[in-house]
């Protein structure tokens, strides 16, 4: 089955860095590579929502929220996924998910971001 596995979720002051990681388990690596990877969160009481894309040529794109402050990165032989964040705010507290562009894939269990002010 593949899976996504997030990790590296943290209680961080505002101000301060995390970088997560999610490994796609299950895939193979001619599926993994050409498929354009995302990271999505979702805030308490709020929709889940897109954050960053990685395409298969590492073209990125940001939502407007984040634009600057975070990095979203791909390591094709690890069939990972990785978002550096840099200058958290409280407004990013939320569980954050990794899945293709289009969330074709299973939802994975996520990691828990916290950023107090």
């Amino acid at each position: 089955q593949v899976q996504p596995v997030e990790s590296g979720g943290d209680l961080v002051q505002a101000g301060g860095s995390l970088r997560v990681a999610c490994r796609v388990r299950g895939i193979i690596t001619s599926v993994f590579n050409p498929k354009t990877m995302a990271w999505f969160r979702q805030a308490p009481g709020k929709q889940r929502e897109l954050v960053a894309t990685i395409t298969r040529t590492s073209s990125t794109n940001y939502a407007d929220s984040v634009k600057g402050r975070f990095t979203i990165s791909r390591d094709n032989a690890r069939k990972s996924v990785f978002l550096q964040m840099n200058s958290l705010k409280p407004e990013d507290t939320g569980v954050y998910y990794c899945n293709g562009e289009n969330q074709e894939l299973s939802w994975g269990q996520g990691t828990q971001v916290t950023v107090s002010s």
